[in-house]
């Protein structure tokens, strides 16, 4: 899956964050739908214009994401 051809960054668009080519949803908002207990299907069903190639480009890019470092801020566990 190459999410670059899905996933894109427009400062026009939400500010620039990361979004599905031509939405104007988020990957964020995807995936706090998805972490929040939403299920694929239905992110599929109430967004009409989103395709399961696209919420896997989501899944690619988050995972790139956190291989690449771009994720930084993490809370520490106290011991």
């Amino acid at each position: 899956m190459n999410w670059e051809d899905r996933i894109v960054s427009d400062p026009d668009v939400l500010v620039g964050k990361p979004t599905i080519r031509g939405t104007r949803l988020s990957v964020e908002f995807i995936l706090e739908r998805l972490a929040d207990g939403g299920r694929r299907s239905s992110c599929l069903k109430n967004y009409p214009r989103l395709t399961a190639e696209d919420l896997r480009a989501v899944f690619a890019y988050a995972s790139e994401s956190l291989k690449d470092g771009l994720f930084f801020s993490v809370p520490t566990v106290n011991q």
